[in-house]
């Protein structure tokens, strides 16, 4: 997806990064970056609002259960794994997590 008009930060970019940008999990710099990017691009700010809206939807709708504690102590191993560099998100893929 793109407008067609150059911009600092790609769209690409923007659209790769969008639910760690939706999430707060990028730096302040690159934040900024994606602001300004969305007061330049109607499409981006179109997908972003879109996700947003989904990401409330889910949340009012499911934001309610329980996670049972041991899935999410093997899904935050899984994760810490991965940003380790021990293991890939390919790595076991369809395999139940550690």
């Amino acid at each position: 997806m793109s407008c067609g008009e150059p911009h600092e930060t790609d769209c690409a970019e923007v659209l790769d990064h969008l639910y760690e940008f939706l999430d707060h999990e990028m730096p302040d710099s690159d934040c900024t970056k994606f602001e300004v990017h969305f007061e330049e691009c109607s499409p981006c700010l179109e997908k972003y609002g879109l996700e947003q809206a989904v990401k409330k939807l889910v949340k009012r709708c499911c934001g309610h259960d329980d996670v049972p504690t041991d899935l999410r102590a093997k899904v935050m191993g899984r994760i810490d794994l991965i940003r380790s560099g021990e293991a890939t998100p390919e790595d076991g893929l369809g395999k139940p997590l550690a």
